[in-house]
């Protein structure tokens, strides 16, 4: 099979206050482009349409899991988007696991899902590294900003731009940061472990697309790229 790319596409970039189609539609573009190398995973954000769910559910005094598993079925409603947008070179049933996952690539040459199941203090960024690692391949995080900051860079004007980070200090980075459902930082906590534990080669990119493809191509690109 052709060597396999795992992307953990935020789901801001799929649904916000506005549809981007512009880039979803250069996203496929890409994809397409790059068939003949690759085949690709991606697992799909909730973004504000989780967080939407979460708010509600918080009011009503619910518990994390509820919490969680609202998360998670609007990250499957968005993976399910992903798949009639995408049509007939993506799968048609939505996987729930990741056999059903690396099953669905012997067919298709990309693959949608969202969140496979619950998983303590974990978002679909868990998911996609627990992929990466099944299937031996790198992970992309596609988000909405350009790469990791120092802090926030929508709430801090001065926030320095990191475009190397070891598999380490990510994890320690990620771990200062107190788990919440819908949290906003780039990876979550469980996947910044995983991606250690594991030797994933990572790579954080923004909503630039030209960016996917000059990783694909092993080129120059703005972004955070973590390793050892």
């Amino acid at each position: 099979m052709k060597k396999v790319v795992v992307i953990s596409l935020g789901g801001s970039l799929i649904i916000s206050e506005k549809v981007n189609f512009e880039f979803l539609d250069n996203l496929k573009k890409i994809l397409r482009k790059n068939y003949g190398k690759y085949k690709f995973v991606i697992v799909c954000g909730g973004g504000s349409v989780a967080r939407k769910y979460i708010y509600l559910l918080e009011k009503e005094n619910k518990s994390r899991i509820e919490l969680s598993k609202a998360g998670i079925r609007a990250t499957r409603s968005n993976a399910q988007l992903m798949m009639q947008f995408f049509g007939k070179e993506a799968n048609d049933k939505l996987p729930l696991n990741m056999v059903q996952v690396k099953d669905n690539l012997h067919k298709n040459s990309v693959v949608f899902c969202g969140a496979l199941r619950f998983t303590k203090n974990s978002t679909s960024d868990t998911t996609a590294a627990k992929l990466a690692h099944f299937l031996n391949s790198l992970f992309i995080n596609l988000t909405n900003v350009k790469g990791l900051y120092s802090s926030d860079p929508r709430k801090n004007k001065d926030a320095k731009f990191i475009p190397y980070i070891s598999w380490k200090d990510f994890e320690k980075m990620a771990n200062k940061i107190k788990y919440k459902a819908g949290q906003h930082f780039v990876l979550d906590q469980n996947a910044s472990h995983l991606i250690r534990k594991n030797k994933i080669l990572a790579y954080i990119i923004g909503e630039n697309i030209i960016n996917l493809q000059n990783v694909l191509e092993g080129k120059k690109f703005l972004g955070t790229l973590i390793k050892d």
